[in-house]
């Protein structure tokens, strides 16, 4: 087990936020992790993977725990279904790549997916028509409250977009190891138009083609984390009921012309979801700066770290400005995706 006080934090958050926590503490299994009195630690207490999906608002005051329990186990049993225990540390993407390896079917669209597996059943990471929640059949956590080793099922876990049981439960529950269900059937989703365009009439794809088709989509949209700071999309695509559509469709006909046209998905029970790049992006957005922080000129749902001198207090300035002119032009709310962590400005 790992244990630092005033510890660094900037390689432990993609948006290369310079802060520091109180007390920093990196296990190796489920039994040291049990071995921990939390209530004695700095408080308060919060776990986090690779951190991307986080923003340190200023120094943490309390402790950082992570995971560094890896582990990939296979359950092959001669089924089409193929069980999957992953450890909460292993690194997402190296998970995908395996998998794919192994010629599994369905964590292939979720490739080059920044942060750890145990982060990604938390936040029900999605892309490009799959998200994590469709595969999991289970989830083994330490109850933090009770101090013993509990199991989920799918159900218990609650998935929903960018959400799960586990994110309303102020951080009673650490993820140690979680149970996928892979296949070796034959099962690409290619709702995406980019990669039906590409792989039109094919019958005979792979799992690593479908996965190396993604990564370049990825790559030509987004930017390389190992070389600008980002926490990926920064904000939820907002679910609005048929008549707020209704109002966006007038506004934008007034704003960008009659002939503008809104993309959108149709959801049960009359809702729709739209695009919060296309909101952000319609108001000329794409670019715009506050201090160090910045819109991806690609994707502008992707704020970045431009200079590697951002402040949160930048992305901050930053967040509210694109939430304030989103309101205020098309009368919707955007809700930040990256969850944000109280810290003190140094």
């Amino acid at each position: 087990m790992f244990r630092q006080e005033n510890y660094d934090l900037s390689a432990h958050n993609t948006f290369r936020m310079k802060v520091r926590c109180a007390c920093f503490i990196e296990y190796e299994s489920l039994e040291e992790l049990l071995s921990l009195d939390l209530s004695a630690l700095p408080q308060p207490v919060k776990h986090i993977g690779e951190g991307s999906n986080l923003l340190f608002t200023g120094d943490f005051p309390g402790t950082i725990l992570h995971s560094n329990i890896e582990f990939i186990k296979y359950v092959d049993m001669g089924f089409d279904e193929v069980p999957v225990m992953v450890g909460a540390g292993v690194h997402f993407d190296d998970l995908v790549a395996q998998t794919c390896r192994h010629g599994l079917w369905g964590l292939e669209n979720l490739s080059l997916i920044p942060g750890e597996a145990g982060a990604a059943v938390v936040q029900n990471i999605g892309a490009y028509g799959v998200e994590i929640g469709d595969l999991v059949s289970g989830v083994v956590c330490y109850d933090t409250l009770e101090r013993k080793k509990v199991r989920f099922s799918t159900a218990e876990c609650a998935y929903a977009y960018r959400d799960s049981f586990f994110k309303h439960q102020n951080d009673r529950y650490i993820v140690t190891s979680v149970l996928l269900r892979l296949s070796r059937a034959y099962k690409p989703t290619l709702t995406y138009k980019g990669i039906s365009e590409r792989f039109a009439g094919r019958t005979d794809l792979t799992p690593m083609e479908v996965r190396e088709a993604i990564i370049a989509i990825r790559r030509d949209k987004l930017p390389d984390p190992d070389l600008i700071g980002s926490a990926g999309s920064f904000f939820k695509n907002p679910v609005i009921d048929t008549l707020c559509f209704s109002s966006l469709i007038d506004r934008a006909r007034a704003r960008l012309g009659p002939d503008v046209q809104i993309p959108h998905y149709l959801l049960p029970g009359g809702f729709v979801k739209v695009p919060a790049a296309w909101l952000i992006d319609s108001l000329g957005l794409k670019g715009a700066r506050e201090g160090g922080a910045g819109l991806y000129e690609k994707q502008p749902l992707v704020m970045v770290n431009s200079d590697g001198n951002a402040s949160p207090g930048d992305i901050l300035a930053l967040e509210s400005r694109i939430v304030s002119e989103v309101a205020d032009n098309w009368g919707i709310t955007l809700y930040p995706e990256v969850e944000h962590l109280p810290g003190v400005q140094a």
